[in-house]
């Protein structure tokens, strides 16, 4: 399971770039309205309405099937990009569950400098390196689901002190 802060469109070229093996993003329904980028998205994604249980729920069966084909699983547990001035917004539990579930390690990944480079707001950002910090996996095999907070929370603060530096 790779989980990495959201901060720029960015994010998800680095993490082409960043991952040695193949995966596949968890991502946000509503994107698939976006002209082009929704075309390409919902080929590529498993697609999850959040605010369906039916539709969330099913992502576990999805995602299993691509674990099968020897697939890793992507996602931004911070559920969308963060106003400007959040350095790292609250994790949401889904990747900690589905790690648990299918008993596969975690892998914290921090981009730091793609807000920089090319953020969400109009005109904003600049040439420059992007740079990303793959750091020491978090193992799931022993875990139950009631330890999802306490793993979503050491995985945030490991990404969360490496942006702070």
């Amino acid at each position: 399971m790779l989980v990495a802060n959201h901060t720029s469109m960015l994010d998800i070229m680095l993490m082409l770039v960043v991952s040695k093996n193949p995966f596949v993003f968890v991502g946000k329904k509503e994107l698939v309205k976006i002209p082009l980028f929704g075309f390409f998205y919902k080929r590529v994604c498993i697609l999850v309405d959040r605010e369906s249980i039916k539709s969330r729920t099913g992502v576990y069966r999805r995602a299993q099937r691509r674990l099968d084909q020897g697939l890793s699983i992507c996602i931004f547990p911070e559920g969308g990009v963060p106003a400007e001035h959040i350095v790292l917004d609250e994790f949401k539990d889904g990747a900690f569950k589905m790690a648990i579930a299918h008993k596969i390690p975690v892998v914290p990944i921090t981009f730091y400098d793609n807000k920089k480079r090319f953020s969400f707001t109009f005109l904003s950002g600049g040439p420059g390196r992007v740079r990303a910090k793959v750091h020491q996996f978090f193992e799931t095999g022993i875990l139950a689901e009631e330890d999802k907070s306490t793993l979503r929370e050491e995985v945030r603060c490991v990404i969360l002190n490496a942006l702070e530096v």
